[in-house]
């Protein structure tokens, strides 16, 4: 079985030891010990990778958790609905940023525009 330490999970995803720690307290990731020091499986760094991608789409540590849960137990017919509301309610949130972000984008590309044309009417001048 392969096994990780902390430095080298820390290392691959570009984050401090402490952040890991603050999962494994969290109850996100669940390391073996040896003695003091912790051992990661696979399934430790699956998850770390989860909850990084998970906080990047805007995801809250409790709402991870919670996918975590529903994934971990018995999936009957309840988990599954409860999973899928979970991942439309993020989607519509992901799909309403998108939205203002390209919008954002338009209107600053149009700020940049009108600039650009101010300084070559100057400079023409």
């Amino acid at each position: 079985m392969e096994t990780y330490k902390i430095s080298e999970l820390a290392k691959e995803f570009d984050i401090t030891t402490r952040s890991i720690r603050f999962y494994e307290d969290e109850g996100l990731i669940h390391p073996e010990r040896k003695g003091s020091m912790r051992i990661y499986n696979r399934r430790d760094k699956t998850r770390l990778k989860l909850i990084l991608r998970g906080k990047r789409l805007g995801f809250s540590l409790a709402e991870i958790r919670e996918l975590f849960e529903l994934y971990d137990t018995h999936q009957g017919d309840t988990q599954l609905t409860e999973m899928l509301k979970i991942i439309d309610e993020k989607e519509a949130v992901l799909k309403r940023q998108m939205e203002d972000i390209q919008s954002m984008l338009e209107d600053l590309s149009n700020a940049r525009q009108r600039c650009e044309d101010a300084l070559g009417r100057r400079k023409a001048s």
